[in-house]
């Protein structure tokens, strides 16, 4: 029951409530007055003690300084003067008999009757508002947004350069079709935005009906579906058919996998709710009657798993790739999320850009807001570069976790483990340069060694794989160089290692053994939406060669980490102590380090 039924609920509810109880004043039984005689009345009014004398007919009802009250009769047609009972210091009310008893009765006869109209009135009430619900279940809960105060543009939205550009050709076919139509040219009926999360599909796709001011109706894909069979498809129809009577419009559907998966594998079958409402968004887009006028855009992330029909040209001709922002583009994402902040004046973009490969804009705005969270907290007016990269790690990390406390043996462990993850990456070529090391827990890790690239890379080479092998299996290492012991500190580090290596063998065909094969690829199962198992459609044989090579690159990667930290044992013990007596080692304090001649 929705908020507005509750409350009409309750306000009938008082209003039979505030009806009993008036009723029952009106009805219930009054405290009777002391019954007495004329003549004591009269003498307690000469003597002063009567407020107020009232005479209903041949009644009278003396009320007595102290509220008592006294009744008594006299005969009909004689005065109270007669009596000696006259106005002098008392008020005397004379009232008709009648009236009270008119009121009382017609309160009586109506009043029930106006409980029950109302009570009545409340049901038929509800009746229709359900039965306008019911009428109004297979409507579209589309959102229309066709202009106002606060109109996103292609100027809000930082970087995505190329897709800007895709976008910008439909907003010029909405504007002006007629360029387009003079030469023969067709707009795409759909054009589908993917990318992963948090790269700014919705952003863009607000951006459009901002820079076209046409009619943009947008909901989530999920909205369509409802536990009845054809509730969806009903929506799609009356989704259409708005945009159809608001041509030239826009629609934008948020994360189409939702009902765009491939149809057939579903446990309903072809009854099955969810694709039905897809046929529906088929025939729609490319149906008898289409309307070249109304725009599909639709979002996802998952572009692998929608029904082909959906992708062929026709239907969603189009489709524009988001990537993660490289280097200059999170500069721009993060200028443009500090526009209106009180930024301080030696904030570096720049060096925030370069110290988030790999974050996407959502990413970056929460990196901002988390800057100025923690500026608000130490008290300060501006937000500092010091909470810019306090923010970075908190996001890209995980939060502080000072309650976190550890005793001296397992401090030294862990300060062995993260000092051998950095010596190991520093001294192989093709490793990312440390940028810090701490102890400081964060998230699950007990410490962290953090390596940032140079450069944005879109190539990984096997060189680059086994050094990142080897840099993870460092910390494992220098556990057994120093203490001569193993702990379940290299957990995640060995989970790493071995899907690095195992993706070399079989998905990148990286081994010389089994050459460039890919071996087993991973099936989904559409109607969970989750990865289940892994086809393998080699042999036992084949399988008992590919773990040995996936084994054989970690051996490999372990002993070059060991051969290194067996050379700089010294520059081991070192670091360690310092990173012991600080907590904290900064990529300028551990390039010292390690240049110093003891290395």
């Amino acid at each position: 029951m929705n908020p507005q039924s509750t409350r009409s609920i309750l306000s009938i509810v008082l209003v039979i409530l505030a009806g009993l109880v008036l009723f029952a004043i009106l009805r219930g039984p009054k405290l009777a007055p002391k019954d007495s005689t004329i003549s004591e009345i009269a003498t307690l009014v000469q003597a002063g003690q009567v407020v107020e004398v009232t005479v209903n007919g041949d009644e009278v009802i003396a009320t007595l300084k102290d509220d008592a009250q006294l009744r008594a009769f006299k005969e009909a047609g004689v005065g109270l003067s007669e009596y000696g009972i006259t106005p002098a210091g008392t008020s005397i009310a004379v009232s008709d008999p009648s009236s009270g008893a008119l009121v009382s009765s017609l309160v009586s006869i109506f009043l029930p009757f106006i409980l029950i109209a109302l009570f009545f009135w409340f049901l038929l009430r509800q009746a229709q508002s359900g039965n306008m619900r019911a009428m109004s279940f297979g409507k579209s809960q589309a959102r229309l947004a066709s202009g106002g105060a606060k109109k996103i543009t292609f100027d809000d939205v930082a970087g995505a350069r190329e897709a800007k550009q895709e976008l910008m050709e439909v907003v010029d076919f909405l504007k002006h079709p007629g360029k387009f139509r003079a030469i023969g040219a067709e707009i795409p009926k759909g054009v589908l935005l993917v990318g992963p999360p948090g790269v700014g599909k919705t952003l863009l796709a607000k951006a459009v009906a901002g820079e076209a001011g046409v009619p943009f109706f947008s909901l989530s894909a999920s909205e369509f579906v409802e536990m009845f069979v054809g509730v969806g498809a009903s929506r799609v129809r009356d989704l259409f058919a708005k945009a159809k009577r608001n041509a030239p419009a826009v629609i934008f559907i948020d994360e189409l996998d939702a009902i765009g998966r491939q149809r057939g594998a579903g446990l309903g079958g072809s009854h099955d709710e969810r694709e039905q409402t897809l046929n529906q968004i088929l025939v729609e887009m490319d149906g008898f009657e289409t309307d070249a006028r109304v725009i599909l855009m639709a979002a996802t992330n998952r572009p692998d798993v929608l029904d082909p029909a959906l992708l062929r040209p026709g239907r969603f001709d189009r489709r524009v790739v988001m990537e993660l922002p490289d280097r200059d583009e999170r500069r721009e994402i993060l200028e443009l999320h500090a526009h209106g902040k009180p930024m301080h004046t030696g904030v570096n973009y720049q060096h925030v850009a370069g110290s988030t490969p790999g974050a996407s804009g959502a990413d970056l705005r929460n990196i901002i807001n988390e800057a100025a969270i923690l500026a608000a907290r130490a008290g300060r007016k501006t937000v500092a570069q010091r909470d810019l990269d306090h923010a970075i790690e908190k996001v890209l990390i995980g939060p502080e976790r000072q309650s976190r406390l550890m005793n001296e043996q397992e401090k030294r462990v862990a300060a062995y483990h993260e000092v051998g993850h950095a010596l190991v990456g520093h001294f192989l070529p093709h490793a990312d340069p440390i940028h810090k090391i701490s102890l400081v827990s964060r998230g699950s890790a007990l410490g962290y060694t953090w390596s940032l690239p140079e450069e944005d890379r879109r190539l990984i080479t096997r060189s680059k794989f086994e050094d990142d092998i080897a840099q993870l299996l460092g910390g494992r290492v220098a556990e057994q160089l120093i203490f001569d012991e193993m702990t379940t500190g290299a957990e995640n580090d060995l989970k790493k290692a071995t899907r690095i290596a195992r993706d070399m063998v079989s998905v990148y065909g990286m081994s010389d053994t089994l050459g460039p094969v890919q071996y087993g690829q991973r099936e989904e199962h559409i109607f969970l939406g989750r990865e289940i198992h892994e086809h393998r459609p080699y042999s036992e044989a084949v399988a008992e060669k590919l773990d040995h090579e996936v084994r054989t690159i970690v051996e490999r990667a372990e002993k070059k980490a060991q051969a290194l930290l067996t050379k700089h044992r010294t520059l081991l013990e070192t670091v360690t102590t310092e990173l012991l007596a600080k907590e904290t080692i900064e990529r300028a304090e551990f390039g010292a380090l390690v240049a110093a001649p003891t290395a």
